[in-house]
């Protein structure tokens, strides 16, 4: 696909391997395993978050990496690769991708040529993590090089829905032409293969293969209501 010259990687799958605080695959060294776990799967890249795991990913995987850092900012709601000093520090831990908020809050898409502009000077590529037709054509318009839906119903006036948001997938497929990544809330191999089959260069995975607390808890909430069912059916024989 012509849309993917200048990618580092094939189309295919992209797994999410993060971690945060309190969870329990937080600590170093411990994504970076997840990650050549994903790789060795045939994960064509890696996306992660702080600098730590980028770094130790980095040197665990021969795919490429697409990296960001997730930080609050007092006042605002921007908080995936904010600034111009969190573009600094994902090029020095060593991203092949820098992942940025690319919504129009807060008169975004203005303040990010200049970080779009030293991502190009370090060699790097910037993906543009939006949430609507709107932001993805500025994103393209702006200079990314790749844009996701990662934000689809984490901002007020996108749908807010448990599914994937396929609709902006198959609305983004047919106006970029910059590789176009579906990401967010994709559980099911059923739901991956749509989101290929409405235009997707790339699915991203996250929480459905390396968050197995989150997996778990699925099961069990299923589980549970599957047996409450049984009990109440049982009950009435």
């Amino acid at each position: 696909m012509s849309r993917l010259k200048h990618m580092p990687m094939e189309q295919g799958l992209i797994v999410s391997c993060q971690a945060f605080p309190g969870e329990p695959l937080y600590g170093d060294g411990i994504m970076a395993r997840m990650a050549m776990a994903a790789a060795a799967g045939g994960a064509v890249a890696i996306r992660t978050n702080g600098t730590g795991d980028i770094r130790s990913i980095k040197a665990a995987v021969a795919v490429p990496v697409i990296g960001l850092l997730k930080r609050e900012v007092p006042g605002s709601d921007i908080y995936i690769t904010p600034e111009l000093e969190d573009v600094e520090a994902v090029l020095e831990a060593g991203a092949d991708i820098v992942a940025l908020d690319f919504t129009c809050r807060e008169g975004r898409p203005a303040k990010l040529r200049p970080l779009i502009e030293r991502i190009r000077q370090a060699g790097a590529l910037a993906m543009a993590d939006i949430s609507t037709l709107e932001e993805g054509l500025a994103a393209e318009k702006a200079g990314a090089d790749m844009i996701s839906t990662t934000l689809s119903g984490y901002t007020p006036y996108s749908p807010r829905q448990k599914q994937p948001d396929l609709a902006l997938v198959r609305e983004l497929a047919g106006r970029v032409r910059v590789p176009l990544a579906a990401e967010g809330r994709i559980f099911r191999l059923e739901e991956a293969e749509e989101a290929i089959r409405a235009g997707a260069d790339y699915v991203v995975v996250g929480s459905a293969i390396t968050r197995p607390h989150l997996i778990t808890e699925r099961y069990a909430e299923s589980i549970g209501a599957a047996l409450s069912v049984a009990g109440a059916s049982r009950s009435r024989e």
